[in-house]
């Protein structure tokens, strides 16, 4: 069914279960994995304009990098062939891009619940992609997240 699938993984609760059912996937399609972490460059630097220098990359690089070790470490020990990928930018563009030089034929990626005002001023990562990209969308839930808060 699924040979190519790119996981959107950033660590995070939502993350983690889009690395779970991601690695459940591929293990069931016997399928090759990109794991993609998405950085985003500091909204100050990007209004100042500022050149972003290779240390500056470096700084924001190594949490991710961690992340994605340890998130690749656990699928190789399942027995998944499993590649790395950090880019840097909008996360919706950037997946996009991967996903179509990739070739994947599944992006999973996760969701969290936010309040109105939240969605409407980040929007949503899955809900954005739809548009733009060649392959089927899985967006994967927390089954621990209860959903907003409400008042």
């Amino acid at each position: 069914m699924y040979r190519r699938i790119l996981l959107a993984y950033n660590g995070s609760p939502e993350g983690r279960a889009v690395l779970h059912q991601g690695t459940e996937l591929a293990r069931l399609c016997r399928a090759e994995v990109c794991l993609l972490a998405v950085v985003g460059i500091p909204t100050g630097l990007a209004m100042a304009e500022t050149i972003v220098t290779p240390e500056m990359t470096d700084a924001l690089e190594a949490p991710a990098r961690q992340t994605l070790d340890e998130g690749a470490r656990d699928m190789v020990a399942m027995g998944l062939a499993v590649q790395t990928r950090i880019e840097f930018g909008e996360p919706v563009e950037r997946i996009g891009t991967v996903a179509r030089d990739y070739g994947a034929d599944l992006i999973v990626v996760g969701h969290r619940h936010r309040g109105a005002l939240a969605r409407w001023w980040g929007g949503s990562v899955g809900k954005s992609l739809l548009g733009q990209i060649p392959c089927d969308l899985l967006v994967a839930i927390d089954p621990h997240d209860e959903g907003p808060a409400t008042a």
